[in-house]
């Protein structure tokens, strides 16, 4: 018998399987897809000889298998596409009228292997937000309950960031910035200038400006800025399982981690009110094999932990493991966007494009922060920066599109709004009555929409990015009436969290404070499902910082004797 057993090695699972480790656990981490060697199975050197003529995947095979990456994806080509789970081999449902874009890797590492890296604290506003407007329940902690892990993951992963002193964006443990370019330079005085509620600042992102000691020691190194991250980088220099918690984990000794093993249900004995294991199916001998273990996380993220408790049935659970409060399933969160906003920058001719850089800018939320009587509640952050575009014209065999042979054109400035989702009930994930995987789990059905707040939140978010645009001076800026009316379906922006969320009462809630379950103190979660709301921030780094602090929770308890 295993002390723990973790489902899933994406970002969460590998935090939770490096703290417990750590701790001196045996633990079983549990992985449903491949294996995937560090650097040897990734697909970075092929991308990186063929730069920018990786071709995309042909058309026909994307509508099978990839159908949720609409027109040229940013992040999918035929040399990573392993990392991209195929809807036709994993299949899930949708209600009609409701889209549902559930963009997912199944290959040890997870998405920790194709993530955008965006890295921000979230503020003490973001964990107040429900208690004072009223949507979704209490959020059972506070910034001050987090403040001290988002220190240890910081620490640890690398974040580069710059002390920008921002009440709404608190500052970390940071590496030095990525440098702004030139155009970026003017634009952030102009819109500072203009706005003085407003603040332009680099991107923190979890690569490697320099290598301090806990990154050292695992032998990552500094990023070269290829931008080749989807791909897996064998650097180690942007934060990935593989790179970082899974060889601390591996280096105490006290990790096992078996891979194609698909997790089906967690076992409950309702005899002790305690879970006991996991049954498993493998993924390519079909075969059942059950693991147990004196304590369970789940951290297969927030649609997947939701199935697999709602499949977890028994007489003690009729609805799904610890779902005596209905929450399981509801609530299903993401972020939402516009068309990007994009204008044409005059000028600056003579500025060379620096080397790709991991990051781009980002304008904090500021919507009802600084600037309040907002037709909407709650706000937005933007992601954008300056490029310089590319002339593909005269590019010549072995010359990869974008090499210094080819020439460019002028310069494009971008903004993307990214905004926050308030938690619906209505909004969740059941599972098919009918219809089962290829390895006898059931289909999850997944209905989510865009609310009143969400259409009102983007339209106007649309409009201050075209005006900032205008201000700094660009041309032929995108319609932003159009943009803004052209949401991104739920699920696009690849951040679903809040289907078991955690919460002060047992009745409106699965997990307490602490990550544990109200009604199975042994089963633990900290990937997206526990997110009591979704802030206006790329969750990832809460996502590390709630697991550390369960992890170790946990731990304490297993010491007292009280799991």
């Amino acid at each position: 018998m295993f002390d723990a057993i973790v489902v899933g090695s994406g970002i969460t699972g590998g935090w939770a399987a490096k703290e417990l480790c750590e701790r001196g656990l045996k633990v079983l981490m549990l992985e449903r897809g491949p294996d995937v060697p560090h650097g040897t199975g990734y697909s970075y050197d092929e991308a990186l000889k063929l730069r920018r003529r990786d071709d995309q995947v042909p058309q026909d095979e994307r509508d099978l298998h990839y159908p949720y990456h609409v027109g040229v994806s940013y992040a999918l080509f035929n040399s990573n596409k392993a990392f991209w789970a195929s809807d036709h081999d994993h299949p899930y449902e949708t209600v009609p009228g409701k889209p549902y874009r559930w963009i997912r890797g199944y290959q040890l590492g997870g998405r920790s292997l194709t993530w955008g890296r965006q890295s921000y604290r979230w503020s003490p506003q973001d964990f107040l937000s429900n208690l004072q407007d009223g949507h979704g329940v209490d959020w059972p902690i506070r910034y001050e309950d987090l403040e001290p892990w988002y220190d240890h993951v910081e620490a640890f992963a690398g974040i580069s960031g710059d002390y920008d002193g921002l009440e709404q964006l608190p500052d970390g443990d940071f590496l030095p910035p990525f440098p702004f370019n030139d155009v970026e330079l003017a634009a952030k005085a102009r819109i500072e200038a203009d706005w003085p509620t407003r603040r332009m600042i680099m991107g923190r992102t979890a690569n490697l400006s320099r290598v301090a000691k806990p990154q050292m020691d695992l032998g990552r190194k500094r990023c070269e800025q290829h931008v080749k991250c989807h791909h897996g980088c064998p650097l180690g220099s942007y934060f990935s399982t593989q790179a970082a918690t899974l060889p601390a984990a591996l280096n105490t000794g006290n990790l096992t981690v078996l891979t194609d093993r698909v997790v089906d249900s967690v076992i409950h004995d309702p005899a002790t009110g305690r879970v006991t294991g996991v049954r498993t199916v493998g993924r390519l001998d079909k075969g059942g094999e059950t693991f147990e273990a004196r304590m369970v996380f789940l951290n297969a993220s927030a649609i997947n932990t939701a199935a697999l408790l709602l499949n977890s049935k028994s007489e003690a659970f009729p609805r799904g493991l610890a779902n005596g409060s209905d929450q399981v399933g509801r609530n299903l969160m993401d972020h939402v966007s516009t068309r990007p906003i994009v204008g044409k920058m005059p000028g600056f001719g003579d500025v060379p494009f620096q080397n790709d850089r991991p990051t781009g800018i980002y304008i904090p939320r500021y919507g009802n922060i600084t600037e309040t009587d907002k037709p909407y509640l709650r706000g937005f952050g933007m992601q954008g920066g300056a490029v310089r575009a590319r002339n593909t014209e005269g590019a010549v065999q072995g010359v990869g599109v974008g090499d210094e042979e080819v020439g460019h054109r002028g310069w494009r400035f971008s903004l993307l709004p990214f905004g926050e989702v308030l938690p619906n009930p209505d909004n969740r994930v059941t599972l098919s009555t009918v219809r089962t995987d290829s390895w006898g789990v059931p289909v999850p059905i997944i209905e989510a929409v865009n609310g009143p707040n969400e259409y009102a939140m983007m339209l106007a978010a649309a409009r201050d990015a075209a005006e900032m645009l205008r201000a700094v001076g660009c041309e032929d800026i995108t319609d932003w009436q159009e943009a803004g009316e052209q949401l991104t379906p739920p699920g696009d922006r690849i951040h679903e969290m809040g289907t078991a969320r955690m919460g002060r009462d047992p009745a409106t809630s699965v997990f307490n404070g602490w990550g544990q379950a109200h009604e199975a103190p042994n089963l633990f979660c900290s990937d997206g499902a526990v997110m009591a709301s979704s802030a206006s921030m790329n969750p990832s780094l809460t996502y590390m910082a709630l697991t550390a602090r369960a992890a170790n929770h946990a731990a304490d308890l297993l010491e007292q004797g009280g799991l």
